[in-house]
This record gives structure tokens, C-alpha cells and sequence, in this order.
């Protein structure tokens, strides 16, 4: 191991599990994840891997079956994890999503119903906002659940964008109540929809229509959501009440935004362990080209970035565990992190060469991956204007 990415002040379990994982991918995800990407397989000895090191179930509490670990650790992983292969990341982030909206928001019922099964992987979850010709306006959502006689809810609407839409069998889903508040984001509830994994009609009133085809980012499956009069009880709204749906979501998307800070610092590593290893193999005028001042200079800016966004990330996921919002140091880690990661990646693909154009070389599925981290969870102009935003809070006249 280099010296990039190390984390000061963890303690010796955190230590341990992140010893634990680096062999995990070392041994079960480099090897097969080129092969596995290309042929935009899901990696299911993978995904069984990790749930039996407890990775489902890394933060939540242990009184629920899980490790209880901060999000510092959970973030520390994901960085090792997407190192390997930034789709398996993906898997496990908006599972643990919906076990954080959960953890914080759910009811305890709620939390006695789905957390000790999310923390073995037997329920796996996935959230969905966004919707078709909506981007980042979650405010315009036209998924709708209207209130039956019987106090049950009936939603119809079609969503986009579900990781994991297929695979898992709980959706955290934001839809429109209309429950008569003054604003539109006290209109908005956040539902745990019940389904069964796979495509076609999975739940009565729920479609699943298969996966969307993607330049990267494969393996995963990425979906839409159709629902047609989908019923539902009242006791599925997450914490039992209608009307907090975007608030509950936009603290699920903050340690999002730090998940994908992680991603993209893991995959940005990789990218450099990469470009240093071909540049100290490859020979050009008589000389390896790491002699060449060009690289070398490359080379340094390269891992500058990776340790800037690294720090970034570690100080958004501390802050977040003191139980303090982090929208702002969030949104600059993912920002920072995803802009580096994909300069880290393209820095690397020129040092290849020809060669990382090469499907042979492993850059070359980095380089497909990266662009996923500018738009996931947020585009970087949304992350800007969020800051912004905040900062003139802070700082007006």
C-alpha cells in the first residue's frame, strides 16, 4: 500500500474493518471487475461477499443486528470498495440510504421491521426522487399519492433513476400529498414501498421496466420505477407522518453526496496506482517514462488531488457523525472529489497512451466511471449553487 488516503485518528476496529475490506477487494473484486463490467454482469459472489462481512449492515445500530460503525468508517469502506470497482459502491450506497433515512426518521416499528433484515442484505433498499424530464427540481415531482376512504394511499407516477431498482425489494419513494400545507415541500411524503427483486410488474400496481442501458457505471442495475394506483397503508409513510418527505430525503442525499465524495477518491486512487505502475513498466527514448519530467510532474499533480479530495470527504463524514449538518462541506467534498476524480482519471488515460483506449487496460473502465460522479447525487452546478447559497448566509452584509 502507498502512503495516499490514509485517515488519521481511527481507532483499532475501524483499523481492522478497513484491513479487512482492502483484502476483500484485492482478492474478490479486481480480478473479475474489468471482465464483469464489460460484460454488464451483476456481481452476485460479490454482493454475498460483503454481506457476510456485514458490510449491509456497517452503521446500522447494533440493537438492530448491524456493526453500529460511524459514517467515517461506512465512507472509508466505500473508498475501498469503489477502488476496486465503483459499481459494487453502488450497490451497498442506497441500501444504506434507506437504512439511514430509517435510523434517523423511521418510526420504531419501522425500524424493527426493516433494519435487522437490511443488515443482512435478506432486504435490500433503493430511493428514488428524481423522475423523467425533471433533473434536479425535486420540488416539480408529479408522483402522486391521493388518500383513500379507507385511509390507505393509492400512488401513480413513474420515477427514474433507481440504483438497484431491480435487486432490491424496498423502495424509499418521494411522492406529492397535497395534504393542504402552504408550501410545496410540506406536500411531500416520503413512502417504503414493498416489492419483489426483478423486472416486469413486482408489486401489485409497481413496474420495474428493466434496466437502462449506460456508457458506465455497469453491472448495477440503474432503472426506472412505473406505478399505476399502487396501494398502500398509511403505517408505509416513513415516520409515520406526511408532509417531511423532502426533508427526510436531502438528509439521505447529504451522506450521499459523502458516499459519492468516497467513490470518487477510491476510483481516483486507482486511477494513480495505475498511470504510476504503467509509467515505471513503459520505456520511451531509451528510458522509462516516469524519468520523464512530464510524467513525474503529472504523476505529482495526480496524487496532490487525490489527497485534497480524501480530506475532504473525511471532514464531511466527521461532521455529519457529530450530528451536525454537513450541506455545504457535502457538497464540497462531492464537488472537489468528483472534478478531481475525473482529471486524476484522464491524467492516467494519457499517461497509457494508446493503451488506454485499450478495453485490455483497466483505464479504460475507469475513465467510462468517472463521468457518472459529475452528475450522481447531484450535478456539480447544483452542488455550487447549494454552496453559494450558504455561504452568503454566513457572510452577508
Amino acid at each position: 500500500m502507498g502512503r495516499l488516503c490514509e485517515t488519521e485518528g481511527l481507532t483499532d476496529i475501524q483499523a481492522e474493518i478497513l484491513k479487512t475490506v482492502r483484502q476483500f477487494v484485492e482478492q474478490k473484486i479486481l480480478p473479475v471487475a474489468t471482465e464483469l463490467e464489460h460484460a454488464d454482469e451483476y456481481p452476485t459472489e460479490i454482493v454475498e461477499g460483503l454481506k457476510e462481512l456485514g458490510i449491509f449492515g456497517l452503521m446500522i445500530p447494533e440493537e438492530y443486528g448491524g456493526l453500529g460503525e460511524s459514517l467515517l468508517t461506512y465512507a472509508l469502506v466505500v473508498e475501498e470498495i469503489a477502488r476496486g470497482w465503483m459499481s459494487v459502491s453502488g450497490v451497498i450506497n442506497t441500501h444504506f440510504i434507506v437504512a439511514y433515512m430509517l435510523m434517523h426518521h423511521g418510526t420504531e416499528e419501522q425500524k424493527q421491521k426493516y433494519l435487522p433484515r437490511m443488515a443482512t442484505g435478506e432486504v435490500r433498499g433503493s430511493f428514488s426522487m428524481s423522475e423523467p424530464g425533471l433533473g434536479s427540481d425535486v420540488s416539480a415531482i408529479k408522483t402522486k399519492a391521493v388518500k383513500q376512504d379507507d385511509g390507505s394511499y393509492a400512488i401513480t407516477g413513474q420515477k427514474m433513476w433507481l440504483t438497484n431498482g431491480g435487486s432490491s425489494n424496498l423502495i424509499a419513494v418521494l411522492v406529492k400529498t397535497d395534504e393542504g400545507a402552504d408550501s410545496v415541500y410540506r406536500n411531500m411524503s416520503t413512502f417504503l414501498v414493498e416489492k419483489e427483486p426483478g423486472f416486469g410488474e413486482t408489486a401489485q400496481g409497481v413496474t420495474i421496466p428493466g434496466k437502462i442501458e449506460k456508457m458506465g457505471y455497469k453491472g448495477v442495475d440503474t432503472t426506472e420505477a412505473v406505478f399505476e394506483g399502487h396501494r398502500i397503508g398509511a403505517e408505509q409513510i416513513l415516520g409515520g407522518e406526511p408532509g417531511k418527505g423532502f426533508y427526510q430525503m436531502m438528509d439521505g442525499v447529504e451522506v450521499g453526496r459523502v458516499n459519492v465524495a468516497a467513490r470518487a477518491t477510491g476510483v481516483a486512487n486507482r486511477a494513480f496506482e495505475l498511470g504510476a505502475a504503467y509509467a515505471q513498466q513503459r520505456e520511451t527514448f531509451g528510458k522509462k517514462i516516469a524519468e520523464h519530467q512530464a510524467i513525474l510532474f503529472r504523476l505529482a499533480e495526480m496524487a496532490t488531488k487525490v489527497e485534497a479530495a480524501h480530506a475532504m470527504m473525511v471532514k464531511a463524514a466527521r461532521i455529519k457523525d457529530k450530528g451536525q449538518r454537513n450541506d455545504v462541506e457535502a457538497g464540497m467534498a462531492k464537488y472537489l472529489a468528483a472534478e478531481y476524480c475525473n482529471e486524476v482519471v484522464e491524467a492516467s488515460f494519457r499517461i497509457h497512451g494508446g493503451y488506454g483506449y485499450s478495453k485490455e487496460y483497466e483505464i479504460e473502465r475507469l475513465y467510462r466511471e468517472s463521468a457518472f460522479l459529475l452528475i450522481g447525487e447531484g450535478t456539480a452546478d447544483i452542488q455550487k449553487m447549494i454552496i453559494g447559497r450558504s455561504l452568503l448566509k454566513d457572510y452577508q452584509l
